[in-house]
Formats: C-alpha cells, sequence, structure tokens
C-alpha cells in the first residue's frame, strides 16, 4: 500500500481497531519509510499541565494547553511539535526541525527570542506512535486505518477531542458518513 511517503498524512483508526490504545484516533504522520514509521496521536489530551516544561512558550501554548499522550512508545519521553509562524521556513538548527506544513518539532528549552524561525503555536506529546519495518502498511492493508489528507490546523487545533468525527465529517461519502458511527460497534 505505501510508497514510503506518507509522511504528512492522517491515519485515522477505522471503527474495526480496538486496540485501545489507538481505538478512534487520529494520528499526524512525522516520518515513514522503509524501516518503519513514527507519529503523533493528536486526539488524546490529558489531564496533566504542562507545567514548567514549557513555561518560556506558555504564551505561544495550542489550546487545552495540557500534554497530550502522543502514542504508547516511550511514554517518558517528550516530544513538542510547533508551527512556524512562516511556513517558508525550511531552517533547521538545533532548536528547531522542520517537518511540512509549517509544523517542525522545537527544542522547548530555548527561549522563544533563541529559536531562529517565528513560532506561533506548541503543543507537548508524551511519547508517540511507532512502527516497525512494514507494520504499518500491513495494517493499513487490513483495514485498521484510513490514510487521509490532513489539513494545518488539524495537529494544533483547539478541539482535539472531537478530531476523529470532523476528520471524518469532511471526507466525501460513505468514509464521510462513519463520522456517525457509534463508540461501541456493537450498538450498531
Amino acid at each position: 500500500m505505501s510508497d514510503g511517503r506518507l509522511a504528512g498524512r492522517l491515519l485515522v483508526a477505522t471503527p474495526s481497531l480496538q486496540d485501545p490504545n489507538f481505538r478512534r484516533t487520529v494520528v499526524l504522520l512525522l516520518d515513514h519509510g522503509p524501516a518503519g514509521a513514527l507519529g503523533l496521536v493528536l486526539n488524546r489530551p490529558t489531564p496533566a499541565d504542562v507545567g514548567g516544561a514549557l513555561s518560556l512558550w506558555r504564551e505561544r501554548l495550542a489550546p487545552p494547553g495540557v500534554v497530550f499522550a502522543g502514542g504508547p512508545v516511550q511514554t517518558e519521553a517528550a516530544i513538542c511539535l510547533a508551527h512556524s509562524a512562516d511556513p517558508g521556513m525550511a531552517i533547521t538548527s538545533p532548536s528547531w526541525q522542520p517537518l511540512f506544513d509549517g509544523l517542525g518539532t522545537l527544542d522547548v528549552a530555548r527561549s522563544p527570542v533563541d529559536v531562529d524561525v517565528p513560532i506561533d503555536a506548541v503543543r507537548m506529546f508524551a511519547g508517540y506512535a511507532g512502527w516497525g519495518e512494514g507494520q504499518l502498511d500491513t495494517e493499513i492493508d487490513a483495514g485498521a486505518w484510513w490514510v487521509l489528507r490532513s489539513r494545518p490546523d488539524d495537529a494544533l487545533g483547539r478541539e482535539p477531542d472531537g478530531l476523529w468525527r470532523s476528520v471524518l465529517r469532511r471526507q466525501p461519502g460513505s468514509l464521510g458518513a462513519a463520522a456517525s458511527f457509534p463508540a461501541d460497534p456493537s450498538v450498531n
């Protein structure tokens, strides 16, 4: 299924995916290639406040201003996803690693004035979603995921809890109708 160029796409869990780590999730793929894939779950805010980890960046913190559960891999590790106010910025530096669509990863230990690019929004993720060689392609082929285009506001949107439904609602045809599937398929 995959040609290794899915970075920047969304993985939207199909209703048949019942793994509690990924049930009704929307994952933004940050990297995808022959060796595997890495992504962040966009719609799992936790009650944990970002605390001092983003104190220098608090004014640029994307609502709801909490840590997100980025996935089940290395949950003690943090990844800060940021949006550059100048999406043309492709500068790679020790503090900023551009990805796509104005998004990049950010070293939040540095002050905003020390970062080489203008940043307008940041979000902290604990852990990430990861797949080994061929694993994600197998899951996609088995029907566990829909691979969809992302929009710039998906990654740092204001209503992450409703992201699964809203991404599906904007799809044409029967895929858009999947947004109304009940959370428990047995009650359908």
